[in-house]
This record gives structure tokens, sequence and C-alpha cells, in this order.
């Protein structure tokens, strides 16, 4: 069941000011009773005279400087984060995308949407580049995914994604810097790729607020290869990797350490690896997560590359030395993969919520929910919360829907909870950075949920 989250009330502030507010409008309403009393009939005009005895005088105001102004009260600032698997727009996934006039991959993302939207932040792990100017969309084994993709994952809720994959370079450094051009055009943040030197090195910032208090988010994102392919000459910080044979975490958390230097309240890994299609970890990707668990840097740990989802589990270690919550993989988001190309298994995937609370001394309390989801291949590669159509849904039966949930609880485990419902927004609002410090887009204020 979901994890009910109480709501935040009104700042101290603000009932001391509705207070201040009652207050004044007795004292006016009283002294204009007064002044309504000592009316006598025959005298009017500005010169008219009230009788002694029944004349009334409004309390004098206190000078300005003795009225006391309460500062904003700050507080502790709760948000949640959704994340998703691997964006995997196979050639067929495209073609279901494909109108009259270009792409539209909104509908196929339709039925997920409210669970993605309703976060405070929400985390794409974009596996593939964006076709640079004059190239058509391609699919596996050299993606280049249509820009319009990019524009409907902000349409659809998400906030920014990791960029570091195997599949990162599948275009060359120009389908990196069209990804990056795409992305920023429609407001998103991005980890783990960069078109310049001094955009490698800034860390990706989310600035979430709760009254008068602003904490940092920072992503990265890194990446075990890129499939033999180079990494663009002369441009070495284009892509973030890592040594995953050699289960060396030592970039990961060198660059967790510099998003906390550099002020992030609250710090997320994505980390791409390590062997596809099986939902045991490896040893090697068991030791990373435990090498970025012990480190102390890292608040949440999120995989990728499997295709398939795997353990979330609380590792040894994290920030307050109470864990690490680490989703080892959280399978595909948007593909065209089944038991007829892969594993049963690749045909869904794992949305997982967590939420945050930053207490006023920096402690950093994290709670985890999975939500697990599927993609209809047959049916037009639209996405399905599981938990929702236990009737059956498109092409799929109630038989199937039951079975690709019980695959997906299965791998999972059983440390985290299941989460049935869209997940709220907790915090007042969230603004994106660009990679060069400055503001890129701002979302909607938001209430606390009830």
């Amino acid at each position: 069941m979901p994890t009910m989250h109480p709501a935040i009330g009104p700042s101290r502030t603000r009932k001391v000011g509705a207070a201040t507010a009652t207050v004044v409008a007795v004292a006016v309403a009283f002294a204009a009773g007064a002044a309504a009393a000592a009316w006598v009939p025959g005298l009017s005009g500005s010169h008219a005279e009230t009788p002694a005895a029944v004349t009334a005088t409004a309390p004098p105001e206190p000078p300005r400087d003795r009225v006391a102004v309460e500062e904003p009260t700050m507080r502790p600032v709760d948000f949640t984060l959704v994340a998703a698997g691997d964006v995997l727009p196979h050639g067929p996934v495209v073609a279901s995308a494909a109108t009259s006039s270009g792409y539209d991959f909104v509908p196929l993302m339709a039925a997920v949407q409210p669970y993605v939207e309703g976060a405070d932040l929400a985390l794409c792990h974009m596996e593939v580049p964006v076709a640079p100017p004059g190239v058509q969309p391609s699919g596996y084994p050299l993606f280049g995914s249509p820009p319009d993709l990019v524009r409907d994952l902000a349409a659809s809720g998400w906030d920014g994604c990791s960029t570091a994959s195997n599949h990162s370079v599948d275009k060359g450094f120009a389908g990196v810097t069209a990804t990056l051009d795409t992305m920023a055009q429609y407001g998103l943040g991005y980890a783990g790729t960069a078109r310049g030197a001094d955009e490698a090195a800034t860390v990706q910032m989310y600035d979430v607020s709760e009254g008068a208090r602003t904490i940092q988010v920072a992503h990265i994102s890194f990446t075990y290869g890129l499939n033999g392919l180079p990494v663009p000459a002369g441009k070495p910080w284009s892509v973030n990797t890592f040594d995953a044979d050699a289960a060396d975490a030592s970039t990961i958390i060198a660059a967790a350490r510099t998003a906390r230097n550099e002020g992030a309240d609250v710090v997320i890994a994505s980390v791409h690896c390590c062997v596809e299609y099986r939902t045991e970890p490896t040893a090697a990707q068991r030791s990373l997560a435990e090498k970025i668990a012990a480190s102390g840097l890292v608040d949440l740990y999120i995989g990728h590359h499997a295709h398939v989802p795997q353990p979330i589990e609380e590792l040894p270690g994290g920030p307050n030395g109470t864990g690490m919550w680490t989703a080892f993989g959280l399978g595909n988001f948007l593909s065209n993969q089944d038991a007829e190309c892969c594993t049963a298994a690749s045909t869904s995937g794992v949305l997982l919520t967590a939420t945050f609370d930053v207490d006023l001394d920096g402690t950093v309390n994290v709670s985890v929910e999975w939500t697990a989801f599927t993609v209809d291949r047959l049916g037009g590669h639209s996405l399905h919360v599981l938990s929702a159509v236990p009737q059956g849904v498109g092409r799929l039966t109630a038989a199937e829907v039951a079975a690709r949930h019980q695959r997906v609880a299965d791998a999972v485990g059983n440390q985290a909870p299941e989460r049935i419902t869209a997940a709220t927004a907790l915090a007042d609002g969230v603004v994106t950075q660009s990679r060069t410090g400055a503001e890129s887009s701002a979302s909607t204020p938001t209430q606390a949920s009830p």
C-alpha cells in the first residue's frame, strides 16, 4: 500500500499574520461604531461639532519602529521524486508514434503520466541520442530518436533525464549536442553528457523550495561503456564513464563529492551498468553500489541498462549511516522488447517513488516505493500501470497482466513496499538549474497534499 504523508501545515508566520488582521478589523469596527453613536441631529458638514460627552477617539497607532515583524519560519523540506527505466525507442516504437506531420509520443505514455507529473521532481533515463539535424531517426543498433520524443517527455511530466549510457555516442558528438540542445530547448535538466568542458564541470542541480527555505538536489550520471565506440576525439568530457570490470566507483564518488562541495543537500546517482536481461545484480554491480553507499555521499542510487527490473534494497552506509536505498535496475520505460527478442521480463519496468525529508540540520531521510508498469507492444506500445488494469487492457489479457505484475514484484523483492497510487507533490515548487548555473525553467508552485 502507498505510504501516506501528513500535510505540512502553514508556517507560524502565516498564522500570526491572520490573527493580526483579525485584531485590526475588530479595532476598526469598534471605532466606526463609536463615531456613529456620536452623531448629533442638526450638526453636519466639516464644521459640525460633537458634544464632549459623546466624543470618541480611535486609539493612537504605535510608532512604526515598534511594530513587530516576524521573519518567515524555516522548516524541513519534503519532496517526492519519481524515476523510471530506459527510454529506448526502437524503430517500431517510433512508428507507433508517427503522425501525418511528425511524431507524437504523448498518447503512448498517457496512462502513466499522472504517476510522473504528480511528483515534485521526475527523472527519466534517456538512453539514446537525438538524431542530429538532417539525420533520419534510427533504431538498433545505432539509435537516433526524433527530437519530438524529448518534447513529449517534457509534456508528460518529466523534469530531467540521465543521459550517460552505452548508446550515448551512437551518433557521435553531433548526437550528444543534438540531445542536449533539444533538452535545453524544452526545459529539461540533463546529467551524464556535455557539449563543452565548462558544462561537463557543472553539476545538474534542481532547487526545491518549501516556505522560506530552498535546498539543492544534485543529479549525476555515469555509464560503464559505449559499446566499443570511442569517446569523441578531443572531447573526453563529453560522456561520463567508469570501469565496471574493475568495479571502480571512484569517478562516481568523486562526482558526488563535487556536488556536495557545490552545495548539494541531496545527491542522486544514476548508474548505467552491467549485464543485460539478468534480474540478479552481478558481483561487480553489487560491489559498485556498496562502495557508493559506503562513501556516505549519495542519498539514492538508480540503476539502468539491464532492461529488466532488478532488486530494490537498502545497502549499508549512506550520508546518515542508516542506509542508502538502491534500485539496481528499473527495467525499460518505453521500448519494443519482450520474450520474442529478449526475455519476458523486458516487457515491464518500475516507477520508483522516493520521498525525501530534509531536516533543518541537513539530515536527509529517504523512503522508497515501487509501481509496476508495462508496455503493450502489440497494442501500439502504450504504457499501463499494472495494478490499475487487473481486468486486462489493449492486447493484454487479465492473466498476462497478472503474470507481468508478479514478475516485477518477484524481481524488486520485499524491502520496499508497492505503491498503487500516483505520487503527490509535497514542496512548494521546483526550479531546474541550467548546467551553467542559471535558472532555465520553473515548475508551477504546488501545495502539500492533505
